[in-house]
Order: structure tokens, then sequence, then C-alpha cells
């Protein structure tokens, strides 16, 4: 779509969904601000006001990305989708106060756009497509700054109270847990309270706004449970090192049947066997899973070097890596076993992916 201020923005086919949407949506309140105009008229200013709409979205999200780049933070691209936009901001800020100002800048942005144009419509004779218009585009960007600053992940405010926790607890992880819940407890009362008020009335819940608190309920629980998961992942990055999950590993030459390397592994208390050269220097790695699928009466007749893989430079690894760095490098060469290896070159041990894996199973 373009690159405002450098940062490449995407609109998602998803756009037209909401648009068609916002248009039906609108249109009667379109028809009554402009009586005598035709259905078709009203229909495509309708229109032009989703097109102004989503442009009042991107403003809002390149408030974002230019306080978060004034932080040097990298802004990968902003993506405007079914419900809104996105912006794709590469690092967290390293303080809360930064990420404070970084969600703040969307929703002041909002409420800015919405005070301008509700001095604007007061000088804009009414009955006109334009006053129409600006009417209601401060509406809606009093409603978007407002609705943004409820205090629930994954929308701005949500992020705002994840920067005060983190100021209080000085744990970012706490920060997102707590606001990740308010998200939640969030999504439900945008369902549940208009129900509520319906049953208490008496009446019937329109099925428009009905469908728009599913949708945004839908958006925010999901939201809020992918941030959990990710504190709880961060939670587990210190336990994620290299030599704390190496398994000890022993040296077998290429031609030894599979049943005699076993024998030596289990004698050695060993998890993981390394293919050597005769000269001792490592050339594979026995995979874990070829051996289990092995039937065990074919192991006293199939070699370890059939069922090991070729030590291509990136599998081997420094056996001090932890946390992000480790997962990048395995991340950048997919692998069963990976060999560690010291500062001068001598062999650590083996670190096999399923024992990572399991760091993080049931996050």
């Amino acid at each position: 779509m373009g690159r405002p201020f450098g940062i490449p923005v995407y609109v998602s086919p998803t756009w037209l969904i909401v648009a068609a949407f916002i248009t039906y949506s609108f249109q009667p309140q379109v028809a009554e601000g402009l009586p005598g105009r035709g259905t078709l008229v009203t229909y495509l200013v309708a229109f032009v006001f989703a097109v102004f709409l989503y442009v009042s979205v991107l403003l809002h999200e390149l408030a974002h990305c230019v306080v978060a780049r004034h932080f040097g933070l990298p802004v990968r691209r902003i993506t405007l989708y079914l419900l809104g936009g996105v912006s794709e901001i590469e690092r967290e800020p390293e303080t809360p106060l930064r990420e404070f100002m970084v969600a703040f800048a969307g929703p002041l942005l909002s409420l800015g756009l919405a005070g301008v144009g509700w001095v604007a419509s007061g000088f804009i004779p009414q009955g006109t497509i334009i006053h129409v218009l600006v009417f209601q585009l401060w509406v809606s960007n009093l409603i978007v700054g407002v609705f943004n600053l409820l205090p629930g992940l994954p929308l701005d405010g949500g992020r705002m109270l994840r920067a005060g926790v983190w100021k209080i607890t000085r744990s970012s992880g706490s920060g997102t847990i707590a606001a990740a819940w308010f998200g939640r407890g969030l999504a439900v009362a945008l369902v549940a309270v208009p129900l509520l008020l319906s049953l208490m009335t008496g009446q019937e819940p329109g099925w428009e706004p009905l469908i728009w608190s599913v949708l945004l309920a839908s958006f925010i629980w999901i939201g809020a449970s992918q941030s959990l998961r990710v504190a709880k992942v961060r939670a587990r990055m210190p336990q994620v090192q290299a030599r704390t999950l190496a398994r000890r590993a022993i040296p077998v030459t290429a031609e030894v049947p599979l049943a005699e390397a076993m024998r030596r592994a289990q004698q050695a208390e060993a998890g993981a066997m390394v293919v050597v050269d005769h000269d001792g220097h490592p050339i594979a790695i026995v995979n874990e899973s070829a051996v289990a699928a092995t039937p065990e009466q074919r192991r006293p007749w199939v070699t370890v070097g059939s069922l090991a893989r070729s030590l291509e430079p990136s599998l081997v690894l420094p056996a001090d890596l932890s946390g992000e760095s480790l997962l990048d490098a395995m991340r950048g060469s997919p692998s069963g076993e990976y060999l560690l290896v010291e500062g001068g070159g001598e062999v650590f041990g083996v670190l096999v992916t399923a024992d990572v894996n399991r760091l993080f199973s049931g996050v």
C-alpha cells in the first residue's frame, strides 16, 4: 500500500469483509443524516466512511511505530486487517516508561483526531455529505481511542497496564500475565454484559451489536491467551541452557553395529552417540529417532553410520549457548540433535531437540 515514514503498510484481503459490513451497518445512519438522497448515494458515502475509518486506524498504528522508532525499536511493518491494524515492532521496549509511551501513542492520536473532528463539525453545515462524514469519523475515533484504553491485552490499555505492573514488580513477565488475565476478563464481559442487560430489560439483543461483541471478544481472548503463552515461554527461558540440557555422548566409528554401540552407551551411562573417524574427529551424530525405529533383531546387523546425520557446521554449537541465542541457532538449522563443543573444539556432549521441547510442554 505504501511506506509512510519508511514503514511498509499492507492491507489484508479481510479488510474488504469489514468494509462491506461497515458500509451496510452505517448506511441507515447516513440516510438519516442525508434526507432526500438516493440509496446508492448513501451506500457510497457509507463506503467512503469505511475507507476513512481505516485511514484513521493506519494513523493510530503509525503513532505507535513513530514513537517506537524514536526509542530505537525496529519496526517491520503495519498490517490492516479484519478487526483493525497491527504494528509489528521487532523488540519490546527496554523500560516500563517506554512501553507505556509506545502503547499510549495510538489512543492519544485517535482521541486527538476525535477532538479535531468534533471542533470541525461545528463549522460545517448540517445535512451535507462532509458533515455526515466528519461527524461519524470523530465519533468513531472517540470509540476507537476509548476502547483501546481498556486495561487488557492485546489492547493498548493492556500494554499500559503491563507497563504499570512491570514498574511496580520490576518484572515484565508479571506485567504480561496480569494484563493478559485482565484481557480475558474483558473478553468475557464484552459478550456477557450485553446479554445480561437484554435479560434485565426484557429486550432481545440486536444481531449487529451481538456480532461485533463476539468478534471483538474473540480477538481479545485469542490475543490475551497468546500473551499468556509467551509469558510462560519466557519464564522458562533461563532453563534453556545447552550445558544443562546436554546428554553425555560416546564416540563410535561408523562400522560399529548398533547393538554394540548401544551396549557401550549403556555401560558409560551416555544418552547419545557421536560417529568419529579413525583419528577421533567427530563426523556425524547418530539420530535418536532412527535408532528407536530400528527393530531390536536388526540392531546387530545395522551400523551406526547408516543411522547418523553428517555434521554440518550449523549443527555444531558452542556449549555456552543459552536462551534466545540457543533457540535461534536451533531454528536456523532444524535437526534432532546438535553437537556441543567447548571453546577449544573439544566435544562437550549432544543436545537433543526433544529435550528442549519438553521444557515447553504444556505451555
